[in-house]
């Protein structure tokens, strides 16, 4: 009894540091992945967009609205005039520019993403 009497806690203190801080990474982490992982998947539609819009010769305007739904789809923060396509014969270009705000409590984030694809023609 002599010896715990002699304890103050801090082991217990440390453990629940340690438990909040872990807590809030894994909060952390699931506020930031999805919208990586969204931008992942939205620039592989996109350069899939981009391959289709070449052989089918779609028009700027039936590009953007291909793109706009993926983007809906993905609930990415992004408007239809945020979607810049250049389409020619020969070559076509898709880019877009977003920020996905993230709030982390006690910080707030701002994600800056860029995707962007080209496809040229074969002939």
């Amino acid at each position: 009894m002599g010896l715990r009497s002699r304890e103050r806690g801090a082991g217990r203190m440390k453990a629940i540091i340690v438990t909040a801080f872990l807590a809030y990474a894994v909060y952390a982490v699931v506020k930031i992945v999805p919208p990586y992982a969204a931008e992942y998947q939205l620039a592989d539609k996109m350069q899939e967009q981009a391959r289709f819009a070449v052989v089918n010769r779609y028009t700027e305007e039936q590009i953007r609205e291909n793109v706009f739904k993926v983007v809906k789809d993905l609930d990415v923060p992004a408007k239809r005039e945020d979607i810049k396509i250049e389409a020619s014969q020969q070559v076509v270009k898709i880019s877009m520019d977003y920020k996905v705000p993230i709030d982390l409590l006690a910080y707030h984030l701002d994600l800056h993403f860029t995707p962007s694809s080209e496809n040229k023609a074969l002939y």
